[in-house]
């Protein structure tokens, strides 16, 4: 399929929507693929970095939101 999107015609509320419909396309066939080896090594810093008190994450749903309501 040969799709074209005009990505400087898109709001920002518009490319995030496109995003999360990839993202859940993707996901479906999850299973064909691999994570790099670097990642493990990445998760594990962050999440001695959480631990720590040094950074915090959002849930995902709630950064959404936010980042929707910011760009309407």
């Amino acid at each position: 399929m040969d799709t074209t999107f005009r990505l400087d015609k898109m709001t920002i509320s518009e490319k995030l929507r496109m995003m999360e419909v990839l993202w859940v396309d993707l996901t479906k066939s999850q299973e064909k693929f691999t994570s790099p080896n670097w990642h493990a090594d990445v998760l594990k810093a962050r999440e001695e970095r959480i631990k720590s008190g040094k950074e915090e994450y959002k849930d995902w749903e709630i950064a959404k939101k936010e980042l929707r309501d910011r760009h309407l």
